[in-house]
């Protein structure tokens, strides 16, 4: 479980870094994305549905409020349109993720856990936990890339990956985008509440699954 955590972490710095960079840098703030989104509004759908699904790929990248560029597509596009432009940029950055870190992490993962025993550690602990990981992903920016890295890294099997992502990712999309769809600049309240809520929830699904697994790890591997 150690070294599980241990690739976590550094992945999440990694993709934390990048948050930092672009936040001292002015670029890509959630003011910027609003306009974008705004302005491409005026143009035909397909360019703002491009649009949304272009940012919430660039996810990989750079971290993004993916949550408020759902709901800021529900809002612009409507609920179905919204919904298929989330669901389908969270599969595509879900997908991009498993599929460069299946093929190009290994070196990556060998660099950082040096000793073979710990690397079958991890492949272990993941394949345990790797599931739930997935699943409660949404309870923090940054975890569901790590987690889709991490099921690349570790190898999980592609049906079982797209599955789970999948049961992770459309329900999110579609009840972020249906609250963007039943608010407006006079009546915010549901995208708020939205917002609040799912946030909440998974908070509370990873404080509960992380104080379960703590009381069955050993001290001695935490």
């Amino acid at each position: 479980m150690k070294s599980l955590i241990k690739i976590m972490l550094i992945l999440g710095l990694g993709f934390a870094a990048t948050f930092v960079v672009m936040k001292g840098l002015g670029i890509l703030t959630i003011e910027q994305i609003s306009t974008w989104l705004n302005q491409a509004s005026e143009l035909a759908p397909h360019y703002l549905i491009g649009l949304v699904i272009s940012l919430l790929l660039l996810d990989l990248l750079i971290a993004m409020p993916t949550l408020t560029i759902i709901i800021l597509g529900g809002y612009f596009l409507g609920f179905y349109q919204g919904m298929l432009a989330g669901a389908t940029g969270l599969m595509l950055a879900g997908i991009a993720g498993y599929g460069l870190s299946r093929w190009l992490g290994q070196p990556f993962v060998a660099l950082i856990i040096r000793d073979q025993t710990k690397r079958d550690e991890m492949l272990s602990s993941f394949s345990h936990y790797g599931a739930v990981i997935i699943l409660l992903s949404r309870a923090m920016p940054i975890l569901p890339e790590v987690s889709a890295c991490m099921a690349g890294l570790n190898k999980m099997p592609w049906l079982r990956f797209i599955s789970i992502w999948s049961l992770s990712a459309i329900p999110y999309a579609a009840i972020a985008a249906y609250a963007g769809s039943m608010s407006s600049l006079q009546d915010p309240k549901p995208a708020i509440l939205t917002a609040v809520g799912l946030s909440c929830f998974f908070w509370c699904a990873w404080y509960a699954f992380m104080r379960k697994n703590k009381a069955q790890i050993k001290p001695s591997e935490i």
